[in-house]
């Protein structure tokens, strides 16, 4: 595609100011609260080595139609270089359930997507993480145990039998199970009206997990319920601090959860970058903080703001609140557009950048080698009744 005759507009540059956690952001350092905060086994490919890029393209070949990559938008480039499908992480799932010929699944990810992936694959398949390491804070912030023991909560309130699990995509194994067990649904950030409009459908209230401004975000903005119909169970108080009779005055319970990369946008971004750049369009992810996401002109999934992106017209200006790797990409794609970063200090997904291209050439000259490495699997049980609750998000209307 020719770009000679499209017009650009100047832009600025996107400003961003790295902070003390920097080396962290870039998965340089370890997060002792990632999700699943261990080292690989064996050597890595030193990040300097100049003929990275070779190997990886090297191994990729010796593997050919045994391999299949997955990388999800929030990758570095290097990484998504050699990616054979993008996507968010349910599409990714699917699109590797999709290839049943591919022995070896690589997926590009955190640690949930994986298990997604080898949940919705065939047993003849391994999914492999390039780095155990690539948890997700927000997957993390709820644990079996936990949601265990807030549904004895809701027993003891006299609500459990009246209250559907609605659990994010961005959640573990455990809780998609928990989910299936108890007669909910998964959803996605593309789809969870429709998973909460049918959860209401076979009860009186949600408990939504684990993030909790999607889960308000859909029923106050989309849903026209009241900030009032919402609260908050906070797992590190007795009973979640709330009162059996909030809870049976509640029809959302949202668990307190949220994504350490959308949660730190603010009304006050919205409000620099509508000073700094007049006419800007703010589209934001619905993770995002409610004040962020009423104050914002579009709100989106992923691939929503991808193809709002793909569709704007030239000379626009927009100001993303997303994760940086993608807002980058996007804007290098879209040169005729201003595209800036809403948050002016660096905001990539830490654990999500523990993937490098050495994490990827580690791994598929194991793989070249007949050597399996980081693989993922999840046991039977827990992968029968996730299973369940994935199904029901897919029947839905």
């Amino acid at each position: 595609m020719t770009t000679t005759q499209t017009p650009t507009v100047p832009t600025e540059p996107l400003d961003v100011r790295p902070t003390p956690l920097a080396l962290l952001l870039l998965g340089r350092e370890s997060d002792p609260r990632s999700e699943r905060g261990v080292e690989c086994p064996g050597d890595l490919p030193a990040p300097s080595d100049p003929d990275l890029v070779a190997r990886a393209r090297a191994a990729k070949a010796r593997l050919g139609e045994k391999v299949f990559i997955l990388g999800h938008h929030y990758q570095r480039d290097e990484v998504i270089e050699f990616a054979d499908v993008t996507g968010d992480s349910f599409k990714l799932a699917r699109d590797a359930a999709a290839r049943p010929d591919a022995e070896y699944i690589v997926f590009c990810g955190v640690h949930f997507m994986a298990e997604s992936a080898d949940i919705l694959t065939s047993d003849a398949q391994q999914v492999i993480l390039p780095d155990l390491a690539a948890g997700c804070s927000m997957a993390d912030m709820a644990t079996a145990e936990q949601v265990a023991e807030c549904w004895d909560v809701l027993a003891d309130a006299g609500v459990a039998d009246v209250t559907v699990p609605v659990s994010y995509m961005n959640s573990s194994a455990d809780i998609k199970a928990f989910t299936g067990r108890h007669g909910g649904t998964i959803c996605t950030s593309s789809n969870a009206r429709r998973a909460l409009e049918w959860a209401f459908e076979q009860g009186e209230k949600v408990l939504f997990l684990p993030d909790q401004h999607l889960g308000r975000n859909t029923a106050v903005r989309d849903m026209g319920l009241s900030l009032d119909d919402c609260v908050v169970y906070n797992p590190h108080k007795p009973g979640g601090g709330l009162t059996a009779e909030q809870l049976r005055a509640a029809k959302m319970i949202l668990w307190r959860g949220h994504c350490s990369v959308h949660g730190r946008f603010s009304l006050e971004s919205v409000e620099d970058v509508r000073a700094r750049i007049p006419g800007v369009n703010v589209l934001v992810h619905p993770e995002c903080k409610h004040e962020v996401v009423t104050a914002a002109d579009y709100v989106g999934s992923t691939e929503h703001i991808i193809k709002m992106l793909d569709e704007a017209p030239a000379g626009s200006a927009w100001a993303l609140g997303t994760e940086l790797n993608l807002v980058r990409r996007l804007a290098a794609a879209h040169p005729d557009k201003q595209i800036v970063f809403l948050d002016k200090t660096v905001c990539f997904c830490s654990t999500m950048n523990r993937i490098d291209l050495p994490h990827l050439v580690w791994t598929l000259e194991s793989l070249a080698d007949g050597k399996l490495v980081n693989r993922i699997q999840v046991d039977a049980e827990t992968e029968h009744f996730a299973k369940l609750a994935l199904e029901q998000m897919l029947a839905l209307p």
